[in-house]
């Protein structure tokens, strides 16, 4: 069983990320490394202060990565460090999930020219920062998440739907109902 990084970073959406956290690490057994671009504390939106584990200099093997998780935050072209490591990370057949603006990385990566993808970072939001566009629009899928091979990405607004898939592809589901008890979904019926 690998390790999966969650990359931390200024003014990081944590909450996007804290459902699917908690159930990787408490009901699927997961090791969460946080990493950033320093060991220096990291200020998310809610104001929390998150403590980076190592750097991601220090991440010189993905043999026992098993993902790396990318919550949203703001547009940043010149936040680019994470981006040969979320490429690695795909090129290896490895589980890259990115929600909100997070496909940012993705894209600068050059990994979206490849996947389809959603975000919750339109091109008017593009247009009002006034910075280069990170997306690939070409491969956008207007949907609340979207799975394509070993890249999932969702909308903000779906870090429920986010953490049911990232855990179903990692296997932590193994039955329907689970989904039901862990995630608080209506059973349907019939």
């Amino acid at each position: 069983m690998g390790k999966i990084l969650c990359y931390i970073y200024e003014d990081m959406a944590d909450f996007e990320i804290s459902v699917l956290l908690h159930r990787l690490r408490n009901m699927g057994g997961k090791e969460i490394c946080s990493i950033s671009e320093t060991l220096d504390p990291v200020t998310a939106q809610s104001g929390l202060i998150y403590m980076p584990e190592r750097t991601i200099s220090d991440i010189t093997s993905l043999d026992m990565v098993e993902a790396l998780i990318i919550p949203g935050g703001p547009i940043n072209n010149q936040q680019n460090t994470v981006c040969p490591l979320a490429r690695a990370i795909v090129d290896e057949g490895k589980l890259l999930a990115a929600i909100c603006f997070a496909p940012q990385f993705a894209g600068r990566a050059g990994i979206l020219a490849q996947y389809h993808y959603t975000t919750s970072c339109s091109e008017e939001k593009i247009r009002q920062l006034g910075c280069e566009d990170p997306f690939d629009r070409g491969n956008y899928v207007e949907k609340r998440v979207v799975v394509d091979r070993n890249l999932i990405t969702a909308q903000g607004y779906a870090f429920v739907d986010f953490a049911v898939e990232v855990c179903r592809y990692l296997n932590i589901l193994k039955k329907k109902e689970q989904e039901y008890e862990w995630f608080g979904r209506i059973k349907e019926i019939g």
